[in-house]
């Protein structure tokens, strides 16, 4: 299975010295983010990276000075997972041995520009590199050598047009070929291992000195165009480490960065990102912290952000199993639930959902955690799809006992992310929902502004949606947002406008909250929340959403759930006279059935939707998306139709009220 993504359409001491060296001009994603380091006017003082870097250098441990492997694993902890792979763990082996993309397909020939190309590449590496030292069949040490020497070709590492030699594949490749020279060591010959150090090194120089911390400089620490490459540069870094000494500097460089991404992750486990980028995202934190418990023996763990992540991706299902609860940045809305689009063969191969559950066994083996085993387990049993199969061997621990999924809780709310999932139960027959109102990275993140000055927001993954909902019921995806986009906009979710106007700094790029105020965005947030098993009453402060020239002195949406019916209830106090719209999106038709009656259509079931407020008038319009563009410019993709959007508005008034409410019919 190739790696899950890109995104899309193309998308101190000496000991610890960083060396300077000079990179190519790097494209922002868009004008106004800056997805890792971002120069800013020079302070007095160290950098605070560097206080952590001398505090914690996650140096190697001193018994595996010489000794390969050492990254994840060693000689010995190879001979214990031969072991599991003819007994305890022979199945799931089996199964990563068969889905191996290095015995499957050729690698990427150079310069390999094609999206995803060098991100497969680096995958390819690891699973038939590890695949030999289990196996010991040498068509497996063929194909890994084969896919290090197209890795060792690529004369830049990612894209040539967007951040060169910085950027994620960057961080890909230095992780496989890291890891491959790693566990391949005894067996390479002596100029194998010579040309594949040097391309570490030299990939790694380069990168080091793109984050190298100097005065002034920040980092998008919560953004996964900044832990990615350097948790490719943490593996290099101990991969190579007795052949270079300034790999000590780039470990301690990689763990203090690491160790800000943690302090900045929402403690409730939440990815703000959406799912798709926790998909993409969460292998990297896990292998860098799990190269720098084994390599340095430092043990980065435990933060609740982890110990809670296996609840996000379980409320993050749909029903069915095979779809989200896609808020954010996260597939491409009807095109994906109706498995039509370009993504689709990604997304849900053989119509299967690409999660990469496995990473729940990691952390319910240390964690010693039941109940994400049981989600891991539940994930499993729906077919779903790993990247990274093969490390199932190493990170599933059976004597971890599962817990059913009885055992969680079918409602929970994310309170820092003010995200709100409710289910009436585990089944594929449940009715679900979702709801959030928070600030884009959550409430803790204006507590930690001000004492992380290294730390810039790059939000641009996060949409405008404060205030949306996400419907499902009897079998059906009824009513969400449009999915991944270039420009997101509140339009595209079923939230609120003013005057035709969303939220935010909507329409200016891919980040809508760029150069917006957080305190102003710390201000959404639920007032109240009352969750039971019968149903839900959710009230949501959207004021602090909306820019001030728009009038708004308050706005609330009550969003509630009672006997198969969901209601929502605005109310709307401003300066001047303006007009409240709310939207409720479909994936194909929308059509009137009645006076201020409408059916979104949809099978096996449809959504009635009941305008109650005499005044509202409703339009039905085509769902428009600005589609993600190619990497360095994703804001400027094309337009895109998908579905349709009814938007029921009130005349221009200084005080409204909208009442609307939602049910689940006959398709």
């Amino acid at each position: 299975m190739t790696q899950f993504f890109t995104r899309r359409r193309f998308i101190g001491t000496a000991a610890l010295a960083l060396p300077v060296l000079s990179t190519s001009s790097v494209l922002a994603q868009d004008s106004r983010e800056a997805l890792g380091p971002k120069e800013g006017k020079a302070t007095k003082g160290p950098h605070p990276l560097q206080a952590i870097m001398e505090k914690n250098p996650a140096a190697l441990r001193a018994e595996l000075k010489g000794v390969h492997p050492r990254v994840f694993t060693t000689a010995a902890g190879l001979d214990e997972l031969r072991k599991r792979a003819k007994t305890t763990h022979r199945d799931k082996w089996q199964k990563a041995l068969a889905g191996l993309v290095a015995m499957k397909e050729e690698p990427a020939p150079s310069p390999a520009q094609k999206r995803r190309a060098q991100n497969t590449v680096a995958i390819g590496i690891v699973g038939a590199a590890l695949a030999y030292k289990i196996e010991g069949d040498d068509k497996y040490l063929v194909a890994a050598k084969r896919y290090m020497e197209a890795a060792v070709s690529y004369p830049v590492w990612g894209y040539t047009f967007s951040k060169p030699d910085v950027d994620l594949a960057a961080g890909h490749l230095l992780y496989g070929l890291g890891t491959g020279y790693d566990l391949l060591f005894d067996v390479l010959t002596e100029d194998e291992r010579k040309r594949y150090r040097e391309k570490l090194a030299r990939q790694a120089r380069l990168l080091s000195a793109h984050f190298a911390p100097k005065p002034g400089k920040t980092f998008s620490y919560s953004q996964n165009h900044c832990f990615i490459p350097i948790a490719g540069l943490a593996i290099a870094a101990y991969a190579i480490w007795d052949e270079f000494p300034e790999a000590a500097g780039w470990a301690a460089q990689s763990r203090a960065i690491f160790s800000r991404v943690l302090d900045v992750a929402s403690p409730d486990g939440y990815f703000y990102e959406g799912v798709e980028y926790w998909v993409f995202s969460m292998p990297w934190i896990i292998h860098a912290l799990d190269a720098f418990a084994h390599a340095a023996g430092d043990d980065l763990y435990d933060h609740p952000a982890l110990q809670k992540s296996y609840l996000y991706m379980a409320h993050s299902l749909t029903p069915n199993g095979q779809d989200i609860f896609d808020f954010g940045d996260a597939f491409e809305g009807p095109l994906t639930r109706s498995r039509h689009g370009e993504e689709a063969a990604r997304t849900h191969p053989n119509g299967k959902l690409h999660s990469n559950f496995n990473l729940l066994y990691r952390l319910a083996a240390r964690f010693k955690s039941a109940e994400a085993q049981g989600v891991a387990d539940w994930m499993a049993s729906l077919g779903h799809v790993c990247a990274e199969d093969f490390w199932t061997l190493q990170w599933y621990d059976p004597a971890v006992k599962a817990s059913p999924m009885s055992a969680i809780s079918p409602h929970h709310h994310f309170d820092d992310l003010g995200t709100v999932y409710w289910r009436s139960d585990w089944t594929d027959k449940a009715t679900a929902f979702a709801f959030r109102a928070g600030p884009p990275e959550g409430h803790h993140a204006a507590t930690l502004l001000d004492k992380l000055p290294d730390w810039h927001l790059s939000m641009g993954h996060s949409h405008p949606d404060a205030g949306s909902f996400i419907l499902y019921a009897n079998g059906t995806y009824l009513s969400g947002p449009m999915g991944y986009a270039g420009i997101p906009r509140s339009n595209l979710s079923n939230t609120l406008l003013i005057d035709g106007q969303g939220q935010a700094k909507e329409g200016y790029g891919h980040d809508a909250f760029a150069d917006y105020p957080y305190a102003r965005l710390d201000a959404i947030r639920l007032t109240k929340v009352n969750l039971t098993s019968s149903g839900a009453e959710i009230v949501a402060d959207l004021t602090g959403a909306y820019r001030p020239e728009l009038g708004v002195d308050k706005l609330e949406r009550t969003f509630a759930y009672s006997r198969g019916t969901w209601t929502t209830t605005d109310r709307l106090r401003a300066s001047k006279p303006v007009v409240l719209t709310a939207q409720v999106h479909g994936d194909t038709t929308i059509a009137a059935a009645g006076s201020q009656r409408y059916v979104v259509a949809g099978k096996p079931a449809a959504l009635e939707v009941d305008i109650k407020t005499a005044a509202a008038k409703a339009v039905v319009e085509k769902g428009i998306v600005t589609a993600a563009g190619p990497p360095g410019n994703v804001d400027k993709g094309p337009q895109e139709e998908r579905g349709s959007v009814l938007r029921i508005s009130l005349p221009a008034s200084r005080e409204a009220t909208l009442v609307t409410t939602l049910k689940a019919g006959r398709g």
